[in-house]
């Protein structure tokens, strides 16, 4: 196995994963720089013995050249001749091949033995040195972060922020200084290739050119080059633990998983290196900020945990690491409150100066920044809002009712500030025991009926309750009629306020698949604020009523965004296909219009009930879910981008009953798949994104068409697609 890669992007988190991984990198540089020394070694004791090999060797041809042998008489014969010149050539041949060895000695320590000593000496010694460096800038910073994190709170304000400065510049020098490091650890591994083999030194000069280029990217801007992380949000954490001899603050490095709620907590302290304690896994239950006055230590929120009892608290490294840490989790800010005689502490209340506040935010928004674009959706810097929250809720400020917002005050700070307190109270505007039931109407197929019954579910809520709530649709109607400047329509205005006003008490996967129809109850208490609020429910239909209230219903008009199926759309159509739309459907209804009235006219003798064979209140009821597939744009409903539309009416009105009697003509034509669907049923038809569908027309099931690709006709959800 290789050694991993070391990530310029992982030296900001410095995560114990970076700390192991450096850690097996240095190991290898010390076996790499081991491993040449004994290298070097034994090639010298080489050398040496080839020296003595030689001299051996040479001596030896002495000896051979020098002897001659003693003949017998007076003359040598061939053979004493051809024996005496063998043994000199003999003794020729071993002095050239020891000439030989000799400048192959000669040259092996320049070839050999030199470069590994340079190698060893400068790269590998440079890269100790380099080691040294962020080990000691290592221990620098945690010393300078611990000692400012243990600053108090109640220190001057000039005084913290000059800290927080000088925390941030180690923390930059540090981030540099590891830069450098890992740098130079890669280019050491990479190096000591082409220090054994040649062949390789190219290679080598194009990656470092570009990893030395990615190195200067990463210390101009390191939060442009971050990897994509599993994790929600990660990073060191101190943990407040409770010891025998009082209490202890435990630096871990945590990650946070927002889909599991899984938080997990390894202590860990790059000072020494090494793990402090066993891992600790916990689910998320909740996560609010501490207030500044309630704990000595800055940056500090508390963590709830469904499987650990108590509260934990934890204190981030900066103000904007706490916030990246809460929004990660999904928390909420404590409440500035000091009125203790008509306000328990830590909450807010519908009481005179509840409606207050909410009145002041409201005057502020509608008489400075009614047109301001993303209203209520752009929010506040946090310690603005809740500076003003702490202005607005103390009893002198709330007494003076005449005394408005001042203007330097941003109008997206008072937005945030007014639903911020609107999510501080005890429970939510709309009561946590009627949240189903609005649900429930949402979910009811007929637009009328979901009117009425929310209406009714309304005036069931306590006065104060629905006065606020009256209080706050009859404003957010005001802003929706200003989305042209704004681009706050009404289902944005739904998508924002949804959560706040009718959020659940248990936080389950069935109420996050609800959330869209929060949404949806908002829109209807927006588009019919007037009806709800100023008139008493009507009495419930009886159920062959209800039929007919829906054959009139579905037959007299376009779907409203309240009854089209729960997409949201990313683009607002063309004026010219709008101003088309909008001439088919008028056309469209002048035609129904009549067609009612003569329906109505010709049954009001009748008294209808469920037995009834008169075919105008014989509705034929869907056998396919209400519900359309899920929702494939890219964007969730859980977490909407911006801008956000509703998805436009279609641009026929559908009907609930047969074809055939539908006095409404309807042209087939082409439209085009906005997004990508997979069928459920073999009715439906699969398709991507851009996919043209010929004859298209309303079908017999209400939100769906019908169309044909490829030969094969088939349903088409009626917002996933546009008309050509």
């Amino acid at each position: 196995m290789g050694l991993p890669a070391l990530e310029f992007s992982d030296c900001c988190l410095d995560s114990p994963h970076f700390r192991e991984t450096l850690k097996s990198h240095e190991a290898e540089l010390d076996k790499t720089n081991k491993f040449i020394k004994e290298l070097i070694k034994d090639g010298k004791s080489l050398i040496s013995a080839l020296k003595n090999l030689s001299s051996a060797k040479r001596k030896f041809a002495d000896s051979l050249n020098e002897f001659k042998f003693q003949c017998i008489g007076d003359a040598e014969t061939d053979d004493e001749m051809c024996i005496a010149r063998s043994l000199q050539e003999f003794a020729s041949v071993l002095r050239n091949l020891e000439d030989e060895r000799s400048r192959m000695i000669e040259n092996a320590s320049e070839v050999l033995i030199t470069p590994l000593e340079k190698f060893r000496k400068e790269q590998i010694g440079a890269a100790r040195e380099a080691k040294k460096k962020y080990d000691k800038e290592t221990e620098k910073y945690c010393g300078i972060l611990e000692k400012h994190l243990n600053l108090s709170s109640k220190k001057k304000e000039s005084q913290l922020q000059e800290a927080d400065s000088q925390v941030d510049l180690v923390r930059q020098h540090f981030y540099e200084v590891s830069l450098e490091y890992v740098f130079k650890v890669q280019e050491v591994q990479e190096r000591k290739m082409f220090e054994f083999v040649e062949p390789t030194r190219n290679r080598f000069e194009g990656t470092r050119s570009e990893v030395e280029s990615l190195m200067k990217k990463m210390k101009e801007n390191p939060l442009e080059h971050k990897t994509i992380s599993p994790y929600t949000m990660e990073g060191y954490l101190y943990v407040q633990e409770k010891r025998h001899f009082g209490t202890s603050w435990v630096k871990h490095y945590c990650t946070y998983q927002r889909d599991s709620k899984q938080i997990t907590m390894v202590p860990f302290d790059q000072k020494s290196g090494g793990k402090g304690g066993e891992d600790e896994c916990v689910t998320l239950k909740s996560c609010t900020r501490r207030k500044t006055d309630s704990i000595e230590k800055r940056f500090c929120f508390d963590v709830e945990a469904v499987d650990r009892p108590g509260v934990i608290t934890m204190q981030a490294l900066s103000e904007e690491d706490r916030r990246l840490w809460m929004e990660a989790m999904d928390g909420r800010e404590p409440v500035y409150n000091s009125n203790k005689d008509s306000q328990s502490e830590g909450t807010a209340q519908l009481d005179s100066i509840g409606f207050s506040i909410i009145r002041k935010c409201i005057h502020a928004v509608e008489t400075r920044g009614i047109n301001e674009q993303g209203l209520y959706r752009i929010v506040g810097v946090n310690s603005r809002v809740q500076k003003l929250l702490s202005v607005l809720m103390d009893p002198k400020a709330a007494s003076e009712t005449e005394t408005d917002i001042c203007a330097e005050w941003e109008i997206k700070t008072v937005t945030s500030a007014l639903k911020t307190y609107l999510r501080m109270l005890p429970g939510p505007l709309m009561m946590y025991q009627f949240q189903r039931s609005f649900i429930k109407a949402a979910k009811l197929e007929n637009q009328e009926t979901r009117v009425s019954e929310i209406h009714s579910l309304v005036h069931r809520l306590p006065e104060k309750n629905r006065q606020m709530l009256q209080l706050l649709m009859n404003h957010l109607a005001n802003v929706a009629s200003n989305h042209k400047q704004n681009l706050m329509t009404v289902a944005n205005l739904g998508v924002v306020f949804g959560p706040t006003l009718l959020r659940p008490q248990e936080e389950t996967v069935a109420a996050i698949m609800d959330i869209k129809f929060q949404n949806i109850v908002i829109e209807i208490l927006i588009e019919n604020h007037e009806k709800i609020f100023n008139t008493v429910p009507d009495v419930p239909l009886t159920n062959a009523q209800l039929h007919l209230s829906r054959k009139k219903s579905s037959d007299s008009k376009p779907p409203s965004c309240s009854e089209r199926p729960l997409t949201l759309f990313h683009a607002v159509p063309s004026t010219e296909k709008q101003e088309q739309r909008n001439s088919t459907i008028n056309s469209s209804l002048e035609s129904v219009s009549s067609s009612a009235n003569s329906i109505l006219n010709s049954n009001s003798s009748l008294q209808p009930n469920m037995n009834s064979s008169d075919p105008n209140l014989d509705v034929v009821k869907p056998t396919r879910p209400n519900s359309l597939p899920p929702n494939p744009s890219p964007t969730s409903p859980l977490s909407p981008s911006w801008p956000m539309f509703s998805a436009p009416s279609s641009p026929m009105p559908t009907s609930s009953t047969s074809s055939d009697s539908s006095p409404i003509s309807t042209p087939f034509r082409k439209a085009k798949a906005l997004y990508a669907c997979k069928a459920e049923h073999d009715s439906e038809l699969s398709f991507t994104a851009g996919t043209v569908f010929d004859n298209v027309h309303p079908s017999q099931e209400p939100g769906w068409l019908e169309g044909t690709l490829n030969g094969k006709t088939g349903l088409i959800p009626e917002n996933y697609v546009e008309f050509l």
